[in-house]
């Protein structure tokens, strides 16, 4: 299967779910995404590897790479680069990834690969939260918006509630559960790592 049919079965996939109004999260489509390449292309380079693929770049293309992910991160960011290239569009400042590494290096960046390098940027603003902190959550955390337009992003406040830690292939995460104010509560996976751009500080004033 080429990925032009993996891309046509992604899309059917997402039209059913919104059809049957189950909304899918970017980090569930980027999971499904990943798991059809991996087992629907022949990919013999793609065996478990704990090393980050973004080693291999360049300190250029890495810059340029992650510059663009902060930039996508209302939607998923691999979806954006692998449609350029089914559709023959010119990806702009990441189009080297097309050119000199293709569709398998890109399969093997895995959200917690992007984190060990932004966690630790100046693009990352790392906020310690704490329990009792007040927050604002986007909708894009739970939600799939077609339109990423700022305008169409929601933010709802909601309260720190609990932390917890995850860990995945030796790399630690850190999850938390906020409360909002109806009593729902839920759970960002990764908070500090690839959720970090779906929340802020509670607006005061």
């Amino acid at each position: 299967m080429d990925y032009q049919e993996i891309q046509s079965v992604l899309e059917t996939i997402y039209h059913r779910c919104e059809k049957g109004q189950i909304s899918l999260s970017n980090e569930q489509k980027e999971i499904i995404e990943s798991v059809l390449i991996e087992t629907l292309t022949e990919s013999p380079g793609d065996l478990p590897n704990e090393e980050n693929p973004l080693d291999e770049l360049t300190p250029d293309q890495r810059e340029a790479l992650l510059e663009f992910i902060v930039e996508q991160g209302q939607s998923p960011w691999k979806a954006r680069i692998l449609n350029d290239w089914l559709q023959g569009r010119n990806s702009g400042k990441v189009q080297f990834l097309r050119q000199e590494y293709g569709p398998q290096w890109l399969n093997r960046v895995q959200p917690y690969h992007v984190a060990q390098y932004l966690e630790n940027s100046d693009r990352a603003q790392e906020v310690a939260l704490k329990v009792g902190d007040r927050i604002e959550v986007s909708n894009l955390i739970w939600e799939w918006v077609q339109d990423a337009a700022p305008e169409n992003q929601d933010w709802y406040p909601c309260t720190v509630v609990s932390f917890s830690e995850g860990e995945y292939k030796g790399h630690r995460y850190q999850n938390c559960i906020i409360r909002f104010d109806n009593g729902a509560e839920w759970e960002i996976p990764g908070v500090y790592q690839w959720n970090r751009y779906y929340w802020r500080l509670a607006q005061t004033g």
